[in-house]
């Protein structure tokens, strides 16, 4: 919204929260709201927790209670009277189900169980069989299992579940210990004897628990309606004035008045703003004041620039064309402005191609007009995507291309034989190499050298030399194609690089130049060469370098086989190694 209102004369539309105070009002509110809302919400948790670790400590409290008394009537001897204390107690409001567990959860005093396990440990008829029992034997209490998980057995257990109501109810197992006092009819390594289990519930607690949460919930709303209301008001009257202020001063400007100013006063930071706001007036007026002599030096340097200059307004219609580009593209400004910007070289296409691209980190170099021109050309948008406008910026560099290509030449070029150089070789076999290894192509390597050249430097000196070198590069320019690269390897020796070239091919041509170079005459004297021959992929070779090496080991063998003549390690079965340091001279 704020990049559309910034390209429109109208300002932003005016909303309710568009508004600084409301949202000032909604990010404060939203702070308050979680971080109170957290501290509420932990003291709720702790005064919940607190309550319901009341009950517990209760409950536990008269469930130990409890055990004590069965544990005085156990003592007496009389097990009848804890049987009717049981009864008693489940008589207590609140107490939902009371009952005395033996220590494998099942209800005690149901049964002669356990006064016949007594009456058989004493040898008597100690205690007396009880007359009422139960029809069958007793099922474990569903607390059981958390019974038999229970590691150590000597404290209370606390275990919650919901009525058919749905209310919260506590059960406390309270265990009942096996003293010294019970080893009269109890052996002492028994551990606990049972346990009293004791129900009761918690709804009275959690309406509690409710009704603290419903008490804080009221608090909390009217405390913060009561700060937001406090904050509100301070935010219109120290921010929100000040910078309704602000905005009509920047009205002002914006509809030319460069000298109105601010008043100073209030908060720091306003009164900051109002500072740099009339700072910034000042310099605007400055700069405009500026502007209009900024520009008549803007045109003088581009009509006097020496690069062609051409733009174009947002309708692509040419509005500046320089001295420059009217020389360059022999037209006159009226003739560019009438064929328009497209049709700038003649070439419609290729100028919307170059429009297009968003890589214009290099220009792209045309000839046009008997001239090479390096050209960068683009159309320029707003940030919200609305064409600006185009242009062009034209360069002659006819000499600086024909100057470089001569220097490439020069870089790629032996200076004695005018043949490629070995820096240029080296590059060359890499690059054919490869593309012959990727294509499945044949490539041909030939490597030779004068016989006996250093006796004939010896004897004829070596400006003589160096006009028989000369001799064979005019020699290999004349008999290899335009597609091969022939190519001095250093001294005396050159290399040929022959693409697409197989066995049959390339020892023909070598043959050729081989005789040719035997019918040669250099002021009366005569030379011989002798020639190595590699073939890709006859040789097995992994790359360009062991390729030469093949073909070196083949000039050896020439060598060793008495010169002047051709050998191919893929036709000579045997491998002729190194020789001494002068064998190849």
């Amino acid at each position: 919204m704020e990049t559309e209102s910034a390209g429109n004369s109208s300002p932003p539309e005016k909303r309710v929260w568009n508004r600084i105070s409301n949202q000032l009002l909604f990010i404060m509110a939203l702070a308050m709201v979680v971080g109170f809302g957290a501290m509420a919400g932990f003291y709720l948790h702790r005064e919940s927790a607190a309550l319901r670790g009341q009950g517990e400590r209760t409950m536990g409290l008269l469930a130990r209670m409890a055990s004590r008394g069965i544990q005085t009537a156990m003592l007496s001897g009389n097990a009848e009277m804890a049987h009717d204390y049981v009864e008693n107690i489940k008589t207590v409001p609140n107490i939902l189900d009371f009952q005395i567990l033996r220590e494998d959860g099942v209800p005690a005093f149901q049964d002669n169980r356990t006064i016949e396990a007594v009456n058989r440990r004493l040898g008597s008829a100690a205690f007396s069989p009880r007359v009422k029992v139960a029809d069958q034997p007793m099922a474990p209490a569903p607390e059981a299992a958390l019974i038999a998980a229970q590691e150590g057995r000597e404290r209370e257990l606390f275990a919650y579940r919901s009525d058919p109501r749905g209310d919260p109810v506590l059960t406390v197992l309270s265990p009942i210990a096996n003293h010294e006092d019970c080893h009269g009819c109890h052996l002492p390594g028994e551990g606990v004897r049972g346990w009293v289990k004791l129900t009761t519930s918690m709804a009275s607690v959690e309406r509690e628990i409710s009704a603290a949460r419903r008490e804080a919930g009221v608090v909390f709303g009217v405390g913060m309606l009561f700060i937001l209301a406090i904050i509100y008001v301070a935010v219109r009257r120290k921010v929100v004035r000040r910078i309704l202020g602000m905005t009509e001063a920047m009205g002002h400007v914006a509809g030319g008045d460069l000298t109105h100013q601010v008043p100073g006063g209030g908060c720091y930071e306003l009164n900051r703003m109002a500072y740099s706001f009339n700072l910034m007036s000042r310099e605007l007026l400055k700069s405009h004041q500026g502007l209009q002599g900024e520009r008549d030096k803007l045109a003088t340097i581009i009509l006097s620039a020496r690069e062609g200059i051409v733009v174009t307004d947002h309708d692509g219609e040419v509005v500046l064309v320089n001295p420059a580009a009217e020389r360059l593209l022999g037209k006159t400004a009226k003739e560019v402005a009438e064929q328009e910007f497209i049709n700038l070289l003649d070439d419609p296409d290729y100028l919307k191609n170059l429009l297009g691209s968003y890589d214009q980190s290099m220009p792209e170099t045309v000839v046009y007009n008997n001239r090479m021109l390096n050209i960068y050309a683009a159309s320029i948008r707003s940030e919200d995507g609305r064409p600006v406008g185009s242009a062009a910026l034209l360069r002659d560099v006819t000499e600086e291309k024909r100057l470089e290509e001569k220097l490439r030449q020069f870089s790629y070029t032996d200076g004695l034989t005018g043949l490629n150089n070995r820096r240029r070789l080296d590059e060359i076999l890499v690059d054919e190499f490869e593309r012959a290894k990727r294509y499945g192509l044949e490539l041909a390597v030939l490597l030779f050298d004068v016989d006996h050249f250093k006796r004939f430097n010896d004897q004829h000196g070596h400006d003589q030399g160096d006009r028989v070198l000369q001799a064979i590069g005019r020699v290999m320019k004349g008999l290899f194609r335009t597609v091969d690269y022939p190519s001095r390897y250093g001294g005396e020796e050159f290399c040929v690089v022959m693409p697409s070239t197989g066995l049959e091919g390339a020892t023909m041509v070598a043959e050729r130049l081989r005789q040719r170079v035997e019918e040669m005459v250099v002021d009366g004297l005569k030379v011989t060469i002798s020639i190595g021959v590699a073939i890709f992929p006859i040789q097995p070779v992994e790359n360009a370098d062991a390729l030469v090496k093949e073909a070196d080991q083949s000039l050896y063998q020439a060598k060793h086989q008495g010169r002047n003549q051709v050998c191919c390690a893929a036709i000579e079965p045997a491998k002729i190694g190194h020789g001494p340091a002068d064998s190849r001279s």
